[in-house]
């Protein structure tokens, strides 16, 4: 019974937030009339309003993010043709994003520089972790088994430190970017700020659940290889 409220509770904390993040999205992606552009216009229209020379907007089916490496804003296609509470919100958040870029905002490049070594660290580590239980059988060293651990290890913890970096990033990206545009830009209503201020929220913790799992995968390794 303990096991099973034990796994209950993971999975919650895992799947929670990440549930309540979807939940918000769709919530408030009612097409809205008195919007006079769609998400991608006022991606657009801000773009150019704050000089983010060479941004673009585009459509993807990818996830709204921001590309650092091509400067480009891109938005699924419900925010990008949308006029809805959400794509005028989420379209803002991802702008966030490339002011931060174009600001030298530190947080943010120091993001970009771990995903680097993260992209190969993972490579390697998924060797490591392939590789160790038969180095450690043709060797019998244990000095190879720990230099391997370590490297399978590290190579984790490098993604799980993406993860944490992520969080103020995207939260700097709603709250001190994206809030203060649409207030000042009187770009939604005041009634309609505080159905807004749950959608940056949920933009914010997009990543949390990822956090999480990143955490308790990296836990259960170190558990897994210390037998």
């Amino acid at each position: 019974m303990i096991i099973a409220i034990g796994i209950i509770l993971i999975l919650a904390i895992i799947f929670g937030p990440q549930y309540w993040v979807n939940h918000v999205l769709k919530k408030y992606s009612q097409h809205q009339d008195h919007f006079p552009g769609t998400g991608g216009e006022l991606a657009e229209h801000l773009v150019k309003e704050y000089d983010l020379d060479g941004v673009t907007v585009e459509k993807t089916e990818l996830g709204d993010h921001y590309d650092p490496n091509d400067k480009a804003v891109r938005l699924t296609p419900d925010k990008f043709d949308g006029k809805s509470l959400t794509a005028i919100t989420v379209a803002v958040h991802e702008v966030g994003h490339a002011i931060q870029h174009r600001s030298g905002y530190v947080p943010f490049n120091l993001r970009q520089k771990i995903v680097s070594i993260a992209i190969g660290a993972e490579k390697i580590g998924a060797l490591a972790m392939i590789a160790l239980p038969f180095m450690a059988l043709i060797s019998r060293s244990p000095r190879l088994g720990l230099v391997m651990f370590l490297v399978a290890i590290g190579s984790m913890l490098i993604g799980t430190l993406v993860h944490l970096v992520t969080l103020p990033v995207e939260w700097d990206a709603s709250f001190k970017r994206a809030l203060p545009i649409l207030k000042n830009g009187q770009y939604i209503s005041d009634r309609e700020m505080k159905h807004a201020n749950k959608i940056l929220t949920a933009a914010a913790l997009t990543y949390v659940s990822g956090s999480l799992a990143s955490l308790l995968n990296l836990g259960r390794w170190i558990a897994i290889l210390r037998r």
